[in-house]
């Protein structure tokens, strides 16, 4: 009896091991793809992007090696962006797919529903290309000064996921027109007098395909595209200037057998509260009181960059008069370390009211001034100040 039981437990043993090695054994989805579990689906579409165009076998002609990789990157992807399938591996691994008779689509297929044309590289040229997607992107004038990096969500058509853009709820859903034998047109006879001729015209039950669908897919209702959201990295480089535009190539909405067009994004400035920029130039204003611009004055301007910028002056400041500083405007876009001017135009703030003794001081100060420079023989002699 006590033998029975230890070649029970022996038996039992053997099985969790050979368990565990079956599970070990199996693919990694999240590896292969270098995403984390708990990657979302627009981390894994992006990774998908990368991957496909490094390892695709046009790119390596000849090479075994990545033909299998970019097989297994494309597999990866169609499990871990289809949340159904994704469950089931999650849940049960690669066998709990085989169990559920999950096949695997062509992997060129899926790379076209990103690219368009037949999957490959240099056979589009003959395919569809859909329009392009024009997107006004706001931005700051501190992004466009020191140039930044972020993501934006673009709301577009995409491929349906779950079908793969066939509009079948399972491959083996599309299957041959009937009506048309696969040809995707018909003959049929027209009179015209005495004569009898036969026309060829497009199918009108598969529209020409060639192809109709059983039973469609649940998740587009046989539409093989929804509307989705695509997450696009922009960079803005310093010293882009309104109405620059940012391109992104085959990232508009998708459709089966058609190349996606461009994403065309435009830049729009947002107003700056103190600085307005004209090319490569910036402009600001400063407002100074009247004892500042008579006698001189020091003031912090706080730059687009939060650096200081002082300027300093002892001579007089009239009203609208513009100050100069070399190199302090924007950044020259694609010109390394050469910037624009910085212009900046003084208002002079003036009194409202003043009591009369204010006034007579003013006076004998400005006669005195008058008086010295007729001494040293100005040209200004004669010239009366009214305040």
């Amino acid at each position: 009896m006590r033998l029975s039981i230890l070649s029970v437990w022996g038996f039992l043993l053997l099985i969790s091991v050979n368990l565990i090695c079956i599970s070990s054994a199996s693919t990694d989805y999240y590896s292969i793809l270098g995403v984390s579990r708990s990657a979302t689906t627009k981390e894994i579409k992006k990774r998908y992007k990368v991957l496909a165009k490094k390892y695709h076998p046009d790119k390596n002609p000849d090479d075994k090696e990545v033909e299998e990789k970019f097989v297994k990157i494309s597999h990866a992807y169609e499990v871990l962006v289809d949340d159904e399938k994704r469950d089931i591996y999650d849940r049960y691994g690669e066998e709990g797919l085989k169990g559920e008779n999950q096949p695997f689509h062509n992997p060129f297929d899926i790379f076209a529903q990103f690219f368009g044309g037949s999957g490959h590289f240099g056979h589009q040229k003959t395919e569809r290309r859909g329009p392009n997607m024009a997107v006004d992107l706001e931005v700051d004038l501190k992004e466009l000064y020191l140039g930044t990096k972020f993501d934006v969500d673009v709301s577009k058509q995409v491929i349906c996921e779950h079908c793969g853009g066939s509009g079948a709820k399972n491959p083996d859903d599309v299957v041959k027109c009937s009506a048309c034998d696969g040809r995707g047109a018909k003959y049929v006879k027209q009179v015209m007098g005495s004569n009898i001729f036969q026309i060829q015209t497009t199918c009108d039950v598969c529209g020409g395909k060639g192809k109709i669908v059983k039973t469609k897919c649940p998740h587009c209702q046989g539409k093989k595209v929804r509307r989705g959201s695509e997450q696009l990295t922009v960079n803005i480089e310093k010293g882009m200037a309104e109405g620059e535009q940012i391109i992104f190539e085959k990232e508009g909405d998708e459709s089966p057998d058609i190349i996606p067009g461009n994403i065309v994004l435009t830049l729009k400035t947002i107003p700056h509260p103190a600085f307005t920029r004209k090319g490569d130039n910036l402009y600001t204003k400063e407002t100074v009181t009247l004892l500042e611009a008579l006698t001189g004055f020091e003031i912090n301007i706080t730059h687009l960059d939060d650096r200081t910028v002082t300027i300093r002056r002892d001579k007089v400041t009239s009203p609208g008069f513009v100050e100069v500083i070399t190199g302090e405007g924007m950044p020259r876009h694609k010109s390394k370390n050469q910037y624009g001017n910085l212009y900046v135009e003084f208002t002079v703030s003036f009194p409202t009211f003043l009591d009369e003794e204010v006034k007579t001081g003013l006076k004998k100060l400005f006669l005195k001034q008058d008086t010295a420079s007729t001494d040293t023989g100005s040209t200004d002699a004669g010239r009366h100040y009214e305040l």
